[in-house]
Protein backbone atom coordinates (compact mmCIF):
# COMPACT_ATOMS: atom_id res chain seq x y z
CA UNK A 1 0.00 0.00 0.00
CA UNK A 2 1.35 3.46 -0.85
CA UNK A 3 1.30 5.83 1.85
CA UNK A 4 1.64 8.77 0.07
CA UNK A 5 -1.92 10.82 0.37
CA UNK A 6 -1.59 11.94 -3.08
CA UNK A 7 -0.28 9.26 -5.38
CA UNK A 8 -3.02 8.59 -7.90
CA UNK A 9 -4.73 5.52 -7.79
CA UNK A 10 -4.50 2.72 -10.46
CA UNK A 11 -6.61 -0.58 -10.55
CA UNK A 12 -5.69 -3.72 -12.31
CA UNK A 13 -8.28 -5.48 -13.65
CA UNK A 14 -7.59 -8.63 -14.78
CA UNK A 15 -7.26 -12.36 -14.96
CA UNK A 16 -4.04 -14.72 -14.67
CA UNK A 17 -1.75 -12.52 -17.25
CA UNK A 18 -2.00 -9.76 -14.19
CA UNK A 19 -2.26 -11.93 -11.60
CA UNK A 20 1.76 -13.29 -12.39
CA UNK A 21 0.51 -17.03 -13.25
CA UNK A 22 3.84 -18.65 -14.12
CA UNK A 23 4.15 -20.61 -17.19
CA UNK A 24 4.69 -24.01 -17.12
CA UNK A 25 3.62 -24.30 -12.97
CA UNK A 26 0.60 -25.19 -11.03
CA UNK A 27 -0.44 -22.12 -9.86
CA UNK A 28 2.35 -21.14 -8.86
CA UNK A 29 2.59 -16.97 -8.90
CA UNK A 30 5.46 -14.35 -9.53
CA UNK A 31 6.25 -12.23 -6.25
CA UNK A 32 5.31 -8.88 -6.32
CA UNK A 33 8.70 -7.66 -7.94
CA UNK A 34 8.33 -9.69 -11.04
CA UNK A 35 4.59 -10.26 -12.15
CA UNK A 36 3.65 -6.50 -14.09
CA UNK A 37 1.69 -4.65 -11.78
CA UNK A 38 4.17 -4.23 -9.03
CA UNK A 39 7.05 -3.65 -11.47
CA UNK A 40 4.81 -0.70 -12.87
CA UNK A 41 4.57 0.21 -9.55
CA UNK A 42 8.66 0.40 -8.82
CA UNK A 43 8.75 1.93 -12.77
CA UNK A 44 5.97 4.76 -11.57
CA UNK A 45 7.09 5.03 -8.05
CA UNK A 46 5.40 6.96 -5.36
CA UNK A 47 2.69 9.54 -6.89
CA UNK A 48 1.14 6.28 -7.72
CA UNK A 49 -0.62 3.58 -6.00
CA UNK A 50 -1.42 0.40 -8.17
CA UNK A 51 -4.13 -1.96 -6.69
CA UNK A 52 -4.16 -5.41 -8.04
CA UNK A 53 -7.58 -6.91 -8.43
CA UNK A 54 -6.48 -9.96 -10.49
CA UNK A 55 -8.17 -13.39 -10.74
CA UNK A 56 -7.39 -16.60 -12.12
CA UNK A 57 -9.48 -17.99 -14.80
CA UNK A 58 -11.42 -14.66 -14.27
CA UNK A 59 -14.00 -14.40 -17.74
CA UNK A 60 -16.02 -11.16 -19.28
CA UNK A 61 -19.46 -12.43 -19.47
CA UNK A 62 -18.33 -16.32 -19.08
CA UNK A 63 -17.60 -17.56 -15.81
CA UNK A 64 -16.19 -21.11 -15.21
CA UNK A 65 -18.05 -24.16 -14.50
CA UNK A 66 -15.13 -26.47 -12.51
CA UNK A 67 -15.36 -26.57 -8.84
CA UNK A 68 -13.71 -23.51 -6.75
CA UNK A 69 -13.84 -21.33 -9.66
CA UNK A 70 -17.20 -20.08 -8.57
CA UNK A 71 -17.32 -15.68 -8.89
CA UNK A 72 -15.41 -15.44 -12.19
CA UNK A 73 -17.91 -13.23 -14.34
CA UNK A 74 -15.92 -9.64 -14.51
CA UNK A 75 -19.32 -8.37 -15.37
CA UNK A 76 -20.97 -9.91 -11.95
CA UNK A 77 -17.72 -8.29 -9.69
CA UNK A 78 -16.94 -4.93 -11.86
CA UNK A 79 -18.69 -2.51 -9.69
CA UNK A 80 -17.96 -4.24 -6.26
CA UNK A 81 -14.44 -3.43 -7.33
CA UNK A 82 -14.88 -0.13 -8.88
CA UNK A 83 -16.93 0.88 -5.08
CA UNK A 84 -14.63 -0.74 -2.90
CA UNK A 85 -11.40 0.97 -4.30
CA UNK A 86 -13.02 4.50 -5.36
CA UNK A 87 -11.46 6.44 -5.79
CA UNK A 88 -9.86 5.62 -8.96
CA UNK A 89 -7.53 8.02 -10.89
CA UNK A 90 -7.48 5.34 -13.61
CA UNK A 91 -8.62 1.73 -14.83
CA UNK A 92 -6.78 -0.90 -16.36
CA UNK A 93 -8.59 -4.22 -17.56
CA UNK A 94 -6.66 -6.82 -19.04
CA UNK A 95 -9.13 -9.41 -20.15
CA UNK A 96 -10.03 -11.96 -23.00
CA UNK A 97 -7.79 -14.72 -22.83
CA UNK A 98 -10.20 -17.11 -21.15
CA UNK A 99 -13.09 -16.45 -23.78
CA UNK A 100 -10.45 -17.74 -26.52
CA UNK A 101 -10.50 -21.31 -25.29
CA UNK A 102 -12.28 -23.82 -27.97
CA UNK A 103 -15.07 -24.44 -25.69
CA UNK A 104 -16.63 -21.13 -25.62
CA UNK A 105 -16.58 -20.86 -29.38
CA UNK A 106 -16.60 -16.87 -28.96
CA UNK A 107 -15.12 -15.39 -32.19
CA UNK A 108 -13.19 -12.00 -31.49
CA UNK A 109 -15.83 -9.75 -32.32
CA UNK A 110 -18.11 -11.89 -29.49
CA UNK A 111 -15.47 -11.32 -27.24
CA UNK A 112 -14.97 -7.57 -28.04
CA UNK A 113 -18.93 -7.02 -27.42
CA UNK A 114 -18.40 -8.56 -23.75
CA UNK A 115 -15.72 -5.60 -23.18
CA UNK A 116 -17.15 -3.10 -24.69
CA UNK A 117 -20.56 -4.11 -21.95
CA UNK A 118 -17.26 -3.91 -19.50
CA UNK A 119 -16.20 -0.83 -20.11
CA UNK A 120 -19.47 0.98 -20.70
CA UNK A 121 -20.01 -0.09 -16.73
CA UNK A 122 -16.66 1.32 -15.87
CA UNK A 123 -17.07 4.32 -17.44
CA UNK A 124 -20.53 5.11 -16.36
CA UNK A 125 -19.81 3.95 -12.66
CA UNK A 126 -19.89 7.40 -10.72
CA UNK A 127 -17.33 8.11 -7.69
CA UNK A 128 -18.85 7.95 -4.06
CA UNK A 129 -16.01 11.10 -3.27
CA UNK A 130 -15.63 12.20 -6.33
CA UNK A 131 -17.41 14.41 -9.87
CA UNK A 132 -14.86 12.79 -11.57
CA UNK A 133 -14.70 9.24 -13.39
CA UNK A 134 -11.54 7.39 -13.83
CA UNK A 135 -9.36 7.21 -16.80
CA UNK A 136 -9.31 3.49 -18.62
CA UNK A 137 -6.75 1.96 -20.09
CA UNK A 138 -7.44 -1.11 -22.09
CA UNK A 139 -5.12 -3.69 -22.93
CA UNK A 140 -5.02 -6.50 -25.48
CA UNK A 141 -3.36 -9.62 -24.17
CA UNK A 142 -0.65 -11.36 -26.03
CA UNK A 143 -1.30 -14.12 -28.88
CA UNK A 144 -1.65 -17.38 -27.68
CA UNK A 145 0.99 -19.84 -29.40
CA UNK A 146 -1.49 -22.89 -29.65
CA UNK A 147 1.44 -25.40 -30.78
CA UNK A 148 2.05 -26.00 -27.21
CA UNK A 149 1.47 -28.84 -24.79
CA UNK A 150 -0.20 -27.07 -22.49
CA UNK A 151 -2.40 -25.63 -25.51
CA UNK A 152 -3.07 -28.44 -27.58
CA UNK A 153 -4.07 -30.63 -24.73
CA UNK A 154 -7.88 -31.57 -24.93
CA UNK A 155 -7.98 -28.95 -27.96
CA UNK A 156 -8.45 -26.37 -25.16
CA UNK A 157 -6.87 -23.23 -27.33
CA UNK A 158 -7.93 -24.78 -30.36
CA UNK A 159 -8.25 -22.03 -33.15
CA UNK A 160 -7.06 -19.35 -30.08
CA UNK A 161 -3.62 -18.26 -32.04
CA UNK A 162 -5.81 -16.00 -35.13
CA UNK A 163 -8.53 -14.86 -32.46
CA UNK A 164 -5.79 -13.74 -30.08
CA UNK A 165 -4.63 -12.02 -33.31
CA UNK A 166 -7.92 -10.62 -34.29
CA UNK A 167 -8.66 -9.58 -30.64
CA UNK A 168 -6.27 -6.49 -30.63
CA UNK A 169 -7.55 -4.51 -34.03
CA UNK A 170 -11.01 -5.09 -32.32
CA UNK A 171 -10.13 -4.04 -28.96
CA UNK A 172 -8.29 -0.64 -30.26
CA UNK A 173 -11.34 0.39 -32.42
CA UNK A 174 -13.45 -0.40 -29.56
CA UNK A 175 -11.12 1.68 -27.28
CA UNK A 176 -11.24 4.44 -30.14
CA UNK A 177 -15.04 4.34 -30.18
CA UNK A 178 -15.07 4.84 -26.07
CA UNK A 179 -12.12 7.29 -25.92
CA UNK A 180 -10.14 5.42 -23.53
CA UNK A 181 -6.04 4.27 -23.08
CA UNK A 182 -5.23 0.87 -25.65
CA UNK A 183 -2.08 -0.88 -25.14
CA UNK A 184 -1.38 -4.04 -27.70
CA UNK A 185 0.40 -6.80 -25.97
CA UNK A 186 0.70 -8.52 -29.62
CA UNK A 187 4.55 -8.11 -29.50
CA UNK A 188 4.85 -9.93 -26.25
CA UNK A 189 5.60 -13.64 -26.19
CA UNK A 190 4.14 -15.97 -23.74
CA UNK A 191 5.94 -18.90 -22.29
CA UNK A 192 6.49 -22.28 -22.54
CA UNK A 193 2.58 -22.85 -22.16
CA UNK A 194 1.92 -20.29 -25.12
CA UNK A 195 -0.86 -18.37 -22.81
CA UNK A 196 0.53 -17.24 -19.45
CA UNK A 197 3.86 -14.56 -19.62
CA UNK A 198 7.38 -14.95 -18.51
CA UNK A 199 9.07 -12.96 -16.40
CA UNK A 200 11.05 -11.00 -19.36
CA UNK A 201 7.21 -10.65 -20.39
CA UNK A 202 5.88 -9.31 -17.37
CA UNK A 203 8.68 -6.45 -17.25
CA UNK A 204 7.79 -5.92 -21.14
CA UNK A 205 4.40 -5.10 -19.96
CA UNK A 206 4.87 -3.09 -16.94
CA UNK A 207 7.10 -0.26 -19.61
CA UNK A 208 4.18 -0.45 -21.88
CA UNK A 209 1.89 0.26 -19.80
CA UNK A 210 3.72 3.01 -18.00
CA UNK A 211 4.06 4.76 -21.39
CA UNK A 212 0.40 4.44 -21.62
CA UNK A 213 -0.41 6.09 -17.93
CA UNK A 214 2.07 9.28 -18.13
CA UNK A 215 -0.01 10.23 -21.14
CA UNK A 216 -2.90 10.22 -19.24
Amino acid sequence: MNINAEAKRIMVFGDSLSWGYQPGTQHIRYDTQTRWPGRLQLLLGDGYEIIEENLNSRGIENGDSRPGKEGRRALDYIEAALDSHDPLDVVIVLLGTNELKHEMDLAAYQVGQSMEKLLRIIKERPSQFRDTKPNILLISPPVVNETTEYCHAGNKYLGATQKSEELSGVYQRIATRLGIGFVSLSEVSTGVDGVHIDADGHAKVAELVQEAIIKF
